[in-house]
């Protein structure tokens, strides 16, 4: 187990998986610490106008520091985030995608992730995430 997150959360991997750093399984959060819960996020400006049209590395981009605004907002900061889901339009997008999350999230242990490829709300959105956060109260 790896104390990591900015919260003190503890990450949890199990050698059954045989899956290293930088992948991260679980995190367990101390008692005290506030959840939050970001619906999913796709890459659109404060007047509905796609962002980065066509680029699923700048969408990804995008939205990773909508969800550090959210948090910032809230309390805290995207070094607080413990679990992302990413949808994509297509998996050729997970590089992509993969790129963006090694900037926003630079230090180990990495938050728990999830990628589906999924039909999302409208043929120019390639990618959204939802994030889950957790917060020293």
């Amino acid at each position: 187990m790896t104390t990591g997150r900015a919260t003190g959360a503890v990450a949890i991997d199990v050698d059954t998986l045989k899956m290293p750093a930088p992948l991260t399984h679980a995190f367990a959060v101390p008692p005290g610490t506030r959840l939050v819960f970001l619906s999913g996020l796709t890459a659109k400006d404060s007047d509905g106008r796609t962002v980065g049209e066509g680029d699923a590395e700048a969408q990804a981009d995008h939205i990773l520091t909508v969800i550090g605004e959210i948090l910032g907002a809230a309390g805290g900061s995207i070094d607080d985030v413990i679990k992302l889901t990413v949808f994509l339009q297509d998996r050729k997008h997970a590089p992509d995608v993969g790129r963006a999350r090694r900037r926003h999230f630079a230090t180990e242990p990495l938050p728990a992730s999830t990628m589906v490829v999924a039909q999302l709300m409208s043929d120019d959105q390639l990618v959204e995430i939802e994030a889950i956060a957790a917060i020293s109260a």
